[in-house]
């Protein structure tokens, strides 16, 4: 399914488990809320294939350098602005280094990850703030 914007994987399942006007359907992944992109969904027997899809994610976007939001994404308030220079693909290549491979990364408050049964995000926009653990992430380019 071709996600749009504005709502979470589970929303998705819901609205092809009306369609489709059955209760075994299934995705393989979530994406956060803000996130468009491909979300694989299953239905009947073919829900139990799901966990050995490929857990890896490939993410395309924009950066907009020197601009930080209380939220670390495009939704949240503007709360520091600075200049930034143009960069060559040479330069942003090589800011984007330490990045690359396996990395110890804090999620941001704005994220699908689950805190005590509730997913972040919905706790980050009822105001709270959670000390979300750094985990291992890998990133290959």
């Amino acid at each position: 399914m071709d996600k749009p914007s504005g709502l979470t994987s589970h929303a998705c399942v819901s609205r092809m488990r009306r369609v489709l006007q059955t209760k075994r359907v299934g995705h393989g992944g979530t994406l956060d809320p803000a996130v468009t992109g491909v979300l694989p969904i299953a239905v009947g027997q073919a829900t139990r294939l799901l966990p050995y899809l490929p857990g890896e994610k490939t993410y395309r976007g924009v950066i907009q350098l020197g601009t930080s939001t209380s939220t670390d994404d495009l939704q949240g308030e503007v709360v520091a602005v600075q200049n930034w220079p143009r960069l060559s693909l040479e330069e942003m290549d090589q800011a984007l280094n330490p990045f690359r491979g396996s990395i110890e990364q804090c999620p941001p408050q704005v994220s699908a990850v689950h805190v005590n049964g509730e997913r972040a995000h919905t706790r980050a926009r009822r105001g709270e703030v959670m000390d979300l653990p750094a985990r291992s992430v890998t990133i290959h380019s």
